[in-house]
């Protein structure tokens, strides 16, 4: 069966995913915008919106990655636009002009019905109002075989993580401190629905247990299923433990994001 994925999703240090204040102005909240500064630059982000260039590198890696394989998208109703309530029309059609970069069907969950909106580019809005196991049956199905792409907002991954349909979760976690806003993970008892980390990537002094590598602060999450058995956490090579231990030798697997190094310089 496919996944559904969390990919690419960004939060802050203290573990939001939005800041506060959404509106038509800030729509990832007050100082949100800069939770996703790490994939901006990143070839993969040019492309989506039509201009040229991008770094390429271990931002490029997952940004690629978080595309690959995704037949159908599901977004909360926040996510595709500010308006609340009743539709009070059908003139808005997303934050991202005529050609959105999802470019296959995409499940919008919402309270208020409305008619699906086809889009330039292979990308239609299908609006899914008796909840989420009804927008991931028809995501599912829509995808035929490849993954479904859980894009957000906040609560709707969330509700998604509460009730046990996350297969798979990357978090981007960006040198930001909100304060306030929409907290990703805060109250959710991980462990009680036997979500466990699979690999941890990081910059600067931090350890790499795979070979992949990453941006700064990334984490990968894998939720095991109720037959499963939890695997052994990954065993650090002798190097590698070397570097946890004492901070001072940067094993050979660990890679820097550029420009995006923590210093704890009273900074």
């Amino acid at each position: 069966m496919s996944k559904l994925r969390v990919n690419s999703f960004s939060v802050s240090i203290d573990g939001y995913g939005a800041g506060p204040g959404q509106s038509l102005q800030n729509p990832i909240g007050v100082g949100g915008m800069a939770l996703h500064e790490w994939a901006f630059g990143t070839r993969t982000f040019r492309q989506m919106h039509g201009t040229e260039g991008g770094n390429t590198g271990v931002d490029e890696d997952f940004a690629a990655a978080s595309f690959a394989n995704v037949g159908a998208w599901i977004l909360g109703r926040n996510m595709f636009g500010p308006v609340r309530g009743p539709w009070p029309d059908d003139s808005w059609q997303g934050w991202w002009g005529t050609t959105p970069p999802y470019h296959v069907p995409v499940f919008v969950l919402t309270h208020h019905p409305r008619e699906s909106v086809e889009m330039d580019g292979g990308t239609t809005f299908h609006f899914v109002g008796e909840g989420i196991d009804a927008a991931l049956k028809r995501a599912r199905d829509a995808a035929a075989g490849k993954d479904v792409r859980l894009g957000g907002g906040v609560e709707t991954i969330r509700q998604c993580l509460r009730a046990g349909l996350v297969d798979e979760m990357h978090l981007a976690i960006a040198p930001v401190v909100l304060g306030s806003g929409e907290s990703l993970l805060a109250g959710i008892d991980l462990p009680r629905l036997r979500v466990h980390a699979a690999c941890r990537h990081g910059s600067g002094d931090a350890c790499c247990l795979d070979e992949t590598g990453c941006a700064a602060g990334l984490m990968a999450a894998a939720r095991a299923g109720p037959s499963e058995r939890l695997p052994p956490p990954p065993r650090l090579r002798p190097e590698c433990r070397t570097a946890a231990r004492t901070g001072r030798r940067r094993c050979a697997h660990a890679r820097r994001s550029r420009g995006r190094r923590l210093r704890g310089r009273g900074r």
